[in-house]
């Protein structure tokens, strides 16, 4: 995935630095995720996008900018590792809707990217939140693979999409088993002949049709199919999870992530032993479907003790404008057994690692983009709230379409003149 650096210092290079400023972030508790730790009291220094500096006694030369975060946190910003903004507007109106094709002769083929809109109203509130980063999921269509996904940043503008064809998602639940015929054995079988498509492309077509993908489609997975960017999997049930890990066994070098994961918790072990990460929602407990009776609030802290990968996602609230509850679901996580640092990592450098971009984003150490946080109070309390947010090296906006209308209307005293009277 060595791809998505260098597209990541495309993007700085294109947009954030043309306008970054030397910025000093001082005065707070330093949140590093780094061998540093905390550090009670510190700061941040940012140069042209990138950190330069963290510790108790930064250099701040001279003419720096200077924001005082008054004794609160300085963090990386968060990383929603599953969201589905800038496809979804209203969900109920297909016009505004782009997050699944249905209708489509095409599954792997479909790029997110494409139906990316970057002035989509939900990136100021998710900014606002404190979320920097986060993953763009299409939703599947007409069988197993939804298309290809991407990253990108809160910053809003149309460079906001840093790195597209990041992964590839595919339902192999029991929602995915009723697109592929009506079993997880037709579901399994899919994938499995999908596969040989991809690693028989392009020859296979010269003559004829693939087994199972079109010529497109067929192209789209050769990438996952030789390792580079990983296939994102949604399974529950614990039976399913085992499955994708025999699975990525026979078929490396694939690479594997779970989505969902209700039960992961019952074959923590074998996750952890087979390297492959879980995407989910520390706050799922209830048996939402027969997938996942094994729904429970301890599932987070079962994974995390053996080890397992885990990045916390907002599954159980909604993936276009809930996803910036991600640090109240982190906190929910601590609540039930996560230690608070393993927990705020799920939600920051753990999903850029998962992403192949966690040499760049998730942590505040030189050489990272400077995507930095100021919080009022601990950023996993439901009370506290963001009162600067850096998105490469550049302080953004924290209003939204949501906060000038309650602006707007706040007084309701009409002092306007009107048009006419009877």
């Amino acid at each position: 995935m060595r791809h998505l650096v260098v597209l990541a210092a495309a993007s700085l290079a294109l947009s954030g630095t043309a306008l970054a400023q030397d910025l000093a972030v001082i005065n707070g508790r330093v949140i590093t995720n780094t061998a540093q730790g905390q550090i009670e009291s510190g700061g941040v220094l940012i140069r042209d996008g990138l950190i330069v500096e963290v510790g108790a006694d930064i250099a701040i030369p001279d003419g720096v900018t200077t924001i005082d975060a008054d004794s609160g946190w300085i963090t990386p910003g968060l990383f929603a590792a599953y969201s589905q903004l800038g496809l979804i507007e209203v969900a109920l109106e297909d016009a505004s809707n782009d997050a699944a094709a249905a209708e489509s002769a095409f599954s792997a083929a479909l790029d997110v990217a494409d139906s990316y809109n970057p002035n989509g109203s939900y990136l100021a509130t998710h900014r606002m939140e404190g979320i920097t980063r986060f993953a763009v999921f299409p939703s599947t269509g007409q069988n197993i693979f939804a298309g290809q996904g991407a990253l990108g940043h809160t910053g809003g503008g149309m460079d906001s999409l840093f790195a597209t064809r990041s992964f590839v998602f595919a339902d192999l639940s029991q929602s995915g088993a009723a697109t592929a015929g009506g079993s997880r054995s037709a579901a399994w079988a899919y994938l499995e002949a999908a596969f040989g498509d991809a690693r028989a492309y392009p020859g296979r077509y010269a003559s004829g049709n693939g087994d199972a993908l079109n010529r497109y489609d067929a192209a789209a997975m050769v990438d996952v199919v030789r390792g580079r960017i990983p296939l994102v999997m949604e399974v529950d049930r614990a039976t399913d999870i085992r499955r994708a890990i025999r699975f990525a066994a026979e078929n490396a070098p694939v690479q594997i992530v779970i989505y969902g994961g209700a039960e992961a918790w019952m074959v923590a072990e074998e996750l952890a032993a087979a390297r492959i990460p879980v995407l989910m929602d520390p706050i799922g407990n209830l048996p939402v479907s027969f997938d996942a009776l094994g729904h429970t609030l301890e599932a987070a802290g079962r994974l995390n003790e053996a080890g397992v990968t885990v990045a916390y996602t907002t599954q159980t609230a909604d993936g276009y404008f809930n996803a910036r509850l991600l640090a109240q679901h982190a906190g929910n996580a601590v609540t039930n057994g996560v230690p608070w640092a393993d927990a705020f990592r799920a939600i920051t450098l753990t999903p850029a690692e998962i992403y192949g971009a966690g040499d760049q984003f998730g942590a505040l150490a030189a050489g990272y983009v400077a995507d930095v946080v100021v919080w009022d109070g601990d950023p996993l309390e439901v009370m506290s709230a963001p009162t600067h947010v850096i998105i490469e090296g550049e302080q953004t906006d924290l209003t939204s379409r949501q906060t000038r209308l309650r602006d707007r209307y706040a007084d309701m005293e009409d002092t306007t003149p009107f048009g006419y009277r009877h």
